[in-house]
């Protein structure tokens, strides 16, 4: 057998999300159909024989990613075969004809051979997510639709930056997600803040320019979050609360409050899912995959006070 590892990236909107279901189109799904395809293991939706990926983040309905990552473990004879008439060694001929197979909201950006010990899921040391605003202060472009959230009203930006930095480090997420499971909400963020895109125009300045094109994302609000991992509706519910923040609905001391107590409730529940992109994935060096495995397994614990 050999491991795979694929990097990717798609449009979420018609997707009913990134796993496997009985029902709906999924961008794991659709993958696996088409490798079974060329792999000759055609088992259905999920069946039995079905290749099967492990991706590094799963993404819900409607949630983008313009880098994401997954792997797979192939038979070598299978993979041999992908070969045909083509002039390329088995992992190229199975890159060429995968990405052939993509319908246009998905694109296979490499296939390679993974190193030892290489986990999309657990191997990854961090996950970032950046979730893009619309507000009073950026003229609506109606082509962003897909991946930008929209507000007739202008957010307080300082405000929710207070908000964010509360996020910072290890803390218990359980008022803005939910655990897997027999998992846990206990997660480590490293990066945590809102910016407005600089208004840059298009046109050269020096080019004597009548009229100024900015951009596509000029003026947008953008959120960018980076942590070890993220439990379910973390990332669009810790936006949900800071839009209320900046909105003056809710005041900074009860974000706070949330995230001392972490009590799921009907107060912070997920912003619509269009503005979410996961943007990247970062691994350790290859010498460190396997243990890098192995040690994000273990369950996750809040130090003692």
């Amino acid at each position: 057998m050999t491991r795979l590892r694929i990097d990717l990236a798609y449009n979420g909107a018609a997707f009913h999300g990134w796993a496997v279901q009985p029902q709906g189109r999924t961008v794991q799904g659709t993958i696996e159909e088409a490798l079974g395809r060329i792999l000759g293991q055609r088992g259905g939706n999920g069946a039995s024989g079905t290749p099967r990926l492990t991706v590094a983040g799963r993404t819900d309905a409607g949630v983008h990613a313009s880098h994401q990552v997954c792997h797979l473990d192939v038979d070598d004879a299978a993979l041999a075969r992908c070969v045909g008439h083509m002039r390329l060694t088995p992992v190229q001929a199975l890159a060429t004809r995968l990405s052939r197979m993509m319908p246009g909201d998905v694109a296979i950006h490499d296939v390679a051979v993974a190193p030892d010990g290489f986990d999309a899921r657990f191997s990854a040391l961090e996950r970032t997510y950046v979730y893009r605003i619309a507000d009073a202060r950026t003229p609506w472009d109606p082509r962003l639709k897909d991946f930008v959230w929209r507000t007739d009203r202008e957010l307080d930006v300082g405000r929710m930056n207070a908000a964010a930095a509360l996020t910072l480090g290890l803390h218990d997420f359980g008022s803005f997600a939910i655990a897997n499971p027999g998992g846990t909400t206990i997660r480590d963020v490293k990066t945590a803040y809102w910016a407005r895109v600089p208004a840059r125009p298009l046109l050269d300045t020096g080019m004597g320019e009548r009229y100024r094109t900015p951009t596509a994302e000029s003026g947008l609000l953008c959120f960018t979050i980076v942590a070890d991992a993220f439990a379910r509706n973390m990332v669009r519910s810790l936006v949900g609360a800071c839009v209320q923040v900046g909105l003056g609905k809710r005041g900074v001391d009860w974000f706070a409050g949330k995230m001392a107590a972490p009590l799921r409730e009907g107060s912070t529940g997920p912003i619509a899912p269009q503005g979410l992109t996961l943007e990247y994935i970062e691994y350790p060096a290859d010498d460190e995959l396997a243990s890098r495995a192995e040690a994000i397994r273990a369950r996750r614990t809040l130090p003692e006070a």
